[in-house]
C-alpha cells in the first residue's frame, strides 16, 4: 500500500502565510515556500527581519493618510508642494503610481479603499470623513479625484463631489482623464498614461 507524503509541518506553516497575501494561491505560495528554503540562513533572517520591522518603523500620516517612516509624511512636510491642490486616492501604491510620472506637484489623500455596499464598505469606513474634514479647515482650491475607473471607483468619485457640493465649499473638483481603461488600476498604469490622465482632467458636474 502506497502511503501519502504528509506536509512538513514548517513548510506548510510559511505556505499557510504566503496563501493568505492576494494574488497567491496554493500552488504558488508552495513553489516560494520551496525557494525559499534554498535561501542561505543569513538571507531568511535578513527577510524574517523586514517583515518583523515592517509595521513597527512605518507611520500613517495624520494629515493624509499615506505611509511613512514619520507623521506628518515627506510629501506633507514638504513646504515645496501645493497645499491647495489635494488629489485623491484610493492606496499608498496609488500615490507612488503618480508620483513617479512626475507632474504632479500638489498634496494627497489616501482613502484606504473605495465605496462598496456589496462588501459593506461605506464612506465612514474609508478615510472619506477626514477628507471632507480638510476640505472645510484647510484653503483648498482644487480637488483631483484620481481613484479607479471601477464602478466602485466612479461611485466613490460621485460621492465626493457631491459632498464638496453640498458643504458649499468653493472647491475645483476635478476628475483625472480618460487615459486610464476602464476597470484599471493606477498603480499599474505607465508614467506618461498618468501624466496625460492629470492633465486631461476634467471639473466634475
Amino acid at each position: 500500500m502506497v502511503v501519502a507524503m504528509r506536509s512538513i509541518r514548517p513548510i506548510q506553516r510559511l505556505v499557510d502565510q504566503l496563501e493568505g497575501l492576494p494574488g497567491i494561491g496554493p500552488k504558488t505560495a508552495q513553489r516560494l515556500a520551496y525557494y525559499m528554503l534554498r535561501f542561505p540562513q543569513d538571507r531568511l533572517e535578513r527577510f524574517a527581519e523586514a517583515v518583523e520591522r515592517l509595521k513597527k518603523d512605518t507611520k500613517m500620516c495624520e494629515r493624509c493618510f499615506n505611509v511613512d517612516e514619520e507623521s506628518p509624511c515627506r510629501i506633507c512636510s514638504d513646504r515645496g508642494r501645493n497645499s491647495s491642490q489635494i488629489c485623491v486616492v484610493e492606496t499608498p501604491l496609488d500615490l507612488l503610481a503618480l508620483e513617479r510620472s512626475d507632474g504632479y506637484t500638489g498634496v494627497y489623500h489616501v482613502l484606504h479603499g473605495v465605496i462598496n455596499p456589496l462588501n459593506n464598505i461605506g464612506p465612514n469606513d474609508i478615510y472619506l470623513p477626514q477628507l471632507l474634514k480638510r476640505i472645510k479647515d484647510e484653503q483648498v482650491d482644487e480637488l483631483i479625484i484620481a481613484t479607479n475607473p471601477s464602478m466602485e471607483g466612479e461611485a466613490t468619485a460621485m460621492y465626493i463631489a457631491n459632498k464638496v457640493k453640498e458643504m458649499g465649499e468653493e472647491v475645483r473638483v476635478t476628475r483625472i482623464g480618460r487615459g486610464l481603461p476602464t476597470g484599471a488600476d493606477l498603480e499599474y498604469a505607465d508614467d506618461t498614461t498618468l501624466s496625460r490622465a492629470m492633465e486631461g482632467r476634467k471639473e466634475m458636474e
